[in-house]
């Protein structure tokens, strides 16, 4: 079972030969997992700990604000994906403004020789570190040298076309892609959302909804999705609409699920929605009327698309061993 530790204090002496990688992983995407890979690889070797080293909240919400992104998992989604890599140790680490104003040299002395005992690290091409990111690929190097530990860096993981990256992810999802978004992720898109109180216009027109309420940051973008749903461990077909119901009026931002052949009062369950396909924008209809039709034509091409797919998730392409 993978250990969380959230404080450098007390740290010196509690990682064996420790082999780690260090970044926001924010995603957890196939180019994240390359570098885990190779961390459980190398520790492996070392007879050491296989270690990620992250951050949170992500830097740019305390260094730039304005400029921090939408993150992709929540902090205990990115765990469980760390986890499942078969990390031993995750130092998930506060990040401050005391740990902001490190230089990238104190950073390497102070916390990864110091405190964490570095063996060996795995970065990838473009890491930098340090205050305003001023540490780079030599300057990491030429520190190795000089506390004995190795550095290692991954050429850029990526299709043909395009690198992995949680940017190109986020663009993706923000634009209703969770179709293709999977090539890059590794898994289908997916949120955690707990049942709130709605207004109940589903039901009234016939198709009942679970108002949702999630954490998750990046959502897709509106409009209507087939999907797939875990409710108490089991997996039920549906649809999703994401956005503010035009054809009321109502102004209000919802996540609203329909799940096929269940009527149930869901009130404070948990659901977790896996986005399989996107169906098509979310619109105005001229009365209650149309979109009553809208929804049942959603409904039977989603049924149709639903049919035979599977949910991927993170542990169907692990490839991970020791």
């Amino acid at each position: 079972m993978m250990r969380i530790i959230r404080t450098l204090e007390n740290l010196t002496g509690a990682l064996r030969n420790p082999v780690m990688t260090i970044g926001n992983f924010d995603g957890v995407h196939l180019g994240h997992r390359e570098l885990f890979r190779r961390v459980v690889t190398r520790a492996a070797e070392y007879d050491g700990d296989a270690v990620v080293l992250t951050f949170d909240p992500h830097p740019l919400k305390i260094i730039a604000p304005q400029r921090a992104p939408r993150l992709i998992n929540t902090r205990d989604e990115k765990e469980r994906l760390i986890a499942a890599s078969q990390v031993d140790v995750l130092l998930d680490l506060p990040f401050n403004a005391a740990l902001s104003a490190l230089t990238a040299e104190e950073f390497i002395s102070r916390v990864l020789v110091e405190q964490v005992g570095v063996r060996h690290i795995i970065v990838g091409f473009d890491y930098a570190f340090g205050a305003g990111r001023r540490g780079d690929i030599e300057l990491l190097s030429r520190l190795g040298e000089q506390y004995r530990f190795g550095v290692e860096v991954v050429k850029p993981v990526g299709t043909d076309d395009e690198v992995y990256s949680s940017t190109r992810i986020r663009r993706m999802v923000g634009a209703g892609q969770v179709a293709e978004v999977v090539a890059y992720l590794g898994r289908h898109y997916s949120l955690k959302g707990t049942v709130v109180a709605g207004v109940g216009r589903g039901k009234q027109l016939g198709f009942p909804t679970a108002n949702l309420a999630t954490e998750k940051e990046l959502i897709p973008a509106d409009g209507v999705y087939a999907v797939k749903v875990c409710l108490d461990g089991v997996i039920h077909d549906g649809v999703v609409n994401i956005g503010r119901t035009p054809t009321f009026a109502a102004g209000r931002y919802t996540i609203e699920a329909h799940l096929f052949g269940l009527d149930a009062d869901l009130y404070g369950k948990s659901l977790r929605v896996y986005f399989i396909e996107r169906l098509r924008d979310e619109k105005r209809f001229a009365d209650p009327l149309a979109l009553t039709q809208a929804i049942a034509t959603d409904v039977e091409r989603a049924k149709e698309l639903l049919q035979g797919a599977r949910i991927i998730e993170y542990h169907e392409y692990l490839g991970f061993g020791r």
